[in-house]
């Protein structure tokens, strides 16, 4: 049963995007129509996840305000992470993530035309990103992005450890808060493992309330990593010691 609800899980999921990507290409083409073809993926996500059963249930000890930008940091453990952030964070935004996306047909060009690529081979492409990622904030857009710097994860729910740097240092440099996320079991619904499957379980996710970058220069960025990391792992400890 659990491979036919994966099966049916990933035909629905393309299905899906193969009827909402003629709509969402026309908003592509233009700058300004964008945060509609951002809003399509957030009724494909929403879709989805109605569609294969899963509830999403999210405590919003934060409610991110729509005209305010943000940097929201959230652990990363399973694939399915970014479609849940796509539901989760209402907010329009820019997901920093690797550019190997931009191979998938029809999904990689829209990456590539709604949000920021990082090529960990290239050397470069890091201090682009960065750049990038900056210049989007300072337009008015937040920015999403795992700091763990992908899943790099041994032993879910203990996340990899130091963040990156880069979420911190554009959040300084343009000073607007960052906005941790818990995702406290996606790990479980869909394991980083080479044998594919689906676990039913309801995604539970938390929005946490945002660190204050105000007045904090590049010498904190050191603690403004600590401090992001132990508000999102408290709660993945928490969440392990009940379910243990």
């Amino acid at each position: 049963m659990r491979l036919l609800y994966t099966i049916w899980c990933a035909v629905y999921f393309i299905t899906l995007y193969l009827v909402l990507f003629p709509i969402q290409f026309v908003f592509l083409q233009r700058n300004e129509w964008k945060p509609v073809a951002h809003k399509i993926n957030f009724i494909w996500g929403s879709l989805f996840f109605i569609g294969i059963g899963m509830p999403v249930r999210v405590e919003r000890r934060f409610k991110p305000a729509k005209n305010q930008v943000y940097v929201f940091c959230a652990n990363h453990f399973s694939y399915l992470d970014i479609a849940a952030m796509g539901v989760i964070v209402r907010n329009y935004y820019a997901f920093v993530g690797k550019s190997d996306v931009k191979h998938i047909p029809l999904l990689g060009y829209m990456f590539a035309k709604l949000h920021v690529q990082v090529d960990r081979d290239q050397p470069n492409s890091r201090a682009y990103s960065l750049a990038k990622s900056i210049r989007t904030l300072a337009s008015g857009r937040s920015i999403m992005i795992f700091p763990e710097g992908g899943i790099r994860a041994k032993n879910p729910p203990q996340m990899h450890h130091p963040f990156k740097d880069g979420a911190f240092i554009m959040a300084i440099q343009q000073q607007v808060p960052i906005v941790p996320v818990t995702l406290l079991n996606n790990y479980k619904i869909l394991p980083d493992t080479k044998k594919v499957r689906f676990h039913w379980h309801p995604l539970r996710a938390i929005i946490h309330p945002p660190i204050e970058t105000a007045g904090l220069t590049q010498d904190d960025v050191e603690w403004l990593k600590e401090e992001t990391y132990r508000i999102i792992n408290t709660e993945l400890m928490s969440e392990k010691k009940v379910v243990a």
